[in-house]
C-alpha cells in the first residue's frame, strides 16, 4: 500500500471525503509495481479548479515519483472530482504495467526440442 500521498488543491477545498477516497483509490496501485519499486513510492495529487461558471470543471493531476528517478503521471479534466479520480488510476495503472514490463527481465522461452535433447 502505497503510504505517502500528498493531495492538493488549487481553488478547490480538500475535505476529508476526498481524502479518504483517493486514498483508498490510488493506494492500490502498488500491487501493480514491481517488488523493488514498492519501498520508495511518492504520489502527488493536485486538484485544479479551472473554470469557476455554472459548469465547473476540475483538472486531476497525480504523479508518481519511483526509486530511481522513474516518475509516471497522469492528468484528467472532468466536471466530478471524484470521477476524475477513477480515470487517473486507470491512466496510471497502464503506465505502471509498462513501466513494469521495462523493468522486470522475462525468462527466455525454450522450444520443445531443446527439452528432449540430452546434452553430453
Amino acid at each position: 500500500m502505497i503510504e505517502k500521498i500528498e493531495i492538493s488543491g488549487k481553488g478547490y477545498k480538500i475535505d476529508e471525503s476526498f481524502k479518504k477516497y483517493v486514498t483508498k483509490r490510488l493506494s492500490k496501485l502498488d500491487r501493480y509495481l514491481p517488488r523493488a519499486a514498492k519501498k520508495d513510492v511518492v504520489m502527488k495529487v493536485a486538484v485544479a479548479e479551472i473554470s469557476k461558471s455554472k459548469n465547473d470543471k476540475y483538472e486531476i493531476a497525480a504523479t508518481m515519483e519511483m526509486t530511481g528517478g522513474k516518475v509516471i503521471a497522469a492528468k484528467d479534466e472532468c466536471s466530478n472530482v471524484f470521477a476524475g479520480v477513477d480515470l487517473v488510476e486507470a491512466k496510471l495503472t497502464g503506465q505502471i504495467r509498462r513501466y513494469k514490463l521495462e523493468v522486470q527481465p522475462h525468462r527466455q522461452k525454450r522450444s520443445l526440442k531443446s527439452l528432449f535433447i540430452r546434452r553430453k
